[in-house]
């Protein structure tokens, strides 16, 4: 579980137990804890002044609030990341709650839309909060099979299809017309030549090859980065309707809808949360400093997959108050079972040829310049 590295102030036993009660409190009834109600309530066997002594170093440190005169006080964001390093302690989901995530998955083909629309599902349900999936893609895309289309005169469609299902059509106009037999032999010799082969891979093979093998090949890597760089994962998502209402303000509510919405910003987030490890939850509070527009969110994820291979991410979000302790066990236990159901499709070589994964193919119209991608 990783959280962000800045370096929070230690406290003494008696002040973390309180820390852990308010926010215990506080996640189940979002209402300002009082001294009063810990010393009368907790068993901390100390009195309230004691307990209002130790709250009052507590808001100094900037782990707790008062949101107005009240004689309450909160978590603060520092206080959540606190609570989450150093005091939680999230235990696995019991035996009966993943049973009822195991029942989601009868008669339900893994890796396909209805096994990511059931995860989301599962997810939501069990976390109690709104949950993401994103579908398994390739880690890196490599080249698969390419066909060259005489159209017309010196026009030629490239058609390259990528591991991972993705699909690139490029129009180049070549300096000479060629026949379509010469061509389909350029296809097949370049197709023997580059399988598998990540961008870099294939575009070293095109150092000594004739000029017209040289430049489709180059093309072909120019097409392999520039989906490395733009790929969007399919999103499943469950949950926002019920979530909505959890926030205490307009501004986190919307916050949520534009992570649910707005795949290239949720893909983006992702990109810089999600370490290469499987199945390694990650927690993001109040956007962690790096993005002002999640600061009334809190994100719990994990990627799960084959590693070098197939790889997606799991992941709940809600108001900052977000139980945690829940959270973390039910993504973890969803991304260990979606990585076991993977691992097995793998193994079984169902996996092979990209067919069992959600497709999303990303056409690119033809540009007519030579040589140049198309936009």
């Amino acid at each position: 579980m990783t959280l962000d590295d800045t370096r929070l102030p230690e406290l003494t036993r008696r002040q973390e137990e309180i820390l852990a009660l308010i926010v215990r409190t506080y996640t189940q009834s979002p209402e300002p804890v009082s001294s009063k109600f810990l010393a009368e309530n907790c068993n901390l066997n100390v009195s309230s002044a004691t307990v209002r002594n130790e709250m009052a170093v507590l808001e100094d440190l900037g782990y707790i609030a008062a949101p107005h005169t009240s004689a309450g006080r909160i978590p603060t964001e520092s206080g959540f990341r606190y609570f989450v390093k150093h005091l939680l302690n999230s235990n696995d989901l019991s035996a009966a709650e993943q049973g009822r995530i195991m029942e989601r998955y009868q008669g339900t083909p893994p890796a396909t839309e209805q096994w990511m629309r059931a995860t989301a599902t599962s997810l939501a349900r069990t976390a109690r909060t709104a949950a993401l999936v994103t579908a398994p893609v390739a880690e890196t895309n490599r080249f698969k099979h390419l066909e060259l289309i005489s159209i017309q005169g010196r026009l030629v469609l490239m058609v390259l299809v990528l591991h991972g299902g993705s699909v690139h059509q490029q129009m180049l106009t070549l300096t000479d017309p060629i026949a379509q037999t010469h061509l389909s032999e350029v296809a097949n010799q370049i197709n023997a030549l580059c399988p598998g082969l990540t961008a870099n891979e294939v575009r070293m093979k095109a150092v000594s090859m004739p000029a017209l093998e040289r430049e489709i090949i180059d093309l072909a890597a120019d097409l392999i980065e520039k989906s490395d760089a733009n790929h969007l994962q399919l999103i499943y998502r469950d949950g926002l309707s019920e979530v909505i209402s959890t926030f205490d303000n307009n501004e986190g509510a919307q916050q949520a809808v534009r992570v649910f919405e707005e795949r290239a910003f949720l893909n983006t987030i992702l990109g810089e949360i999600l370490t290469p490890i499987i199945n390694h939850v990650q927690v993001v509070i109040a956007g962690e400093g790096r993005w002002e527009e999640l600061r009334h969110l809190s994100m719990v994820f994990s990627r799960y997959g084959i590693p070098g291979q197939f790889s997606g991410a799991v992941g709940v979000l809600g108001p900052t108050r977000l139980d945690y302790g829940r959270a973390i066990s039910a993504v973890r236990y969803v991304s260990h079972l979606m990585t076991d159901m993977l691992v097995t499709l793998y193994e079984s070589g169902d996996l092979a040829d990209d067919t069992s994964l959600p497709a999303d193919p990303v056409i690119k119209l033809p540009s007519g310049k030579k040589g140049m991608p198309s936009d």
